[in-house]
């Protein structure tokens, strides 16, 4: 039984075959950043991630699997995501236009449009979006909910 203190969820994606594809990129060491829409904090009325924050990463079946530790939160223009972040959002893309492409049909997605309150959502160069880096510092036994290492 874990000691420690319950955490926020760290939810990627929406349950099903992406979450699952985004957790086993955090929990192999691929994926040390992500990208969501600063729409999406303001739609929930959530504050931006603070530098030190530690959440819990949840896959699909709402089990934590590991602790995660944010290390930096930029706020920028989509048009001005860099190569370096696009790559360390470990989903093997190896330009900004296709890691964009991939996060365009997300963020078009029926489930996002529907997330955000806006069915004709869409995204430009100008939208803000918050770039996060964080780091895996605890993996979780999932079936236990305990330290695996």
């Amino acid at each position: 039984m874990s000691n420690r203190e319950p955490l926020k969820p760290c939810l990627f994606a929406f349950p099903g075959p992406l979450r699952d594809q985004l957790v086993g990129a955090v929990l192999n060491g691929t994926k040390v950043s992500t990208t969501g829409l600063l729409a999406e904090y303001e739609a929930e009325k959530e504050e931006l991630p603070p530098v030190g924050e530690r959440s819990a990463l949840i896959d699909s079946d709402g089990r934590e699997t590991a602790v995660l530790e944010v290390t930096e939160v930029r706020v920028l223009r989509l048009g001005d995501v860099d190569l370096q972040h696009a790559i360390d959002e470990g989903e093997g893309d190896t330009s900004v236009a296709e890691w964009r492409a991939g996060h365009e049909r997300f963020w078009h997605s029926v489930e996002m449009r529907e997330a955000l309150g806006d069915p004709g959502f869409t995204v430009d160069d100008d939208t803000m979006v918050v770039a996060e880096r964080f780091r895996v510092v605890e993996l979780l036994d999932p079936a236990m909910g305990t330290e695996s290492r």
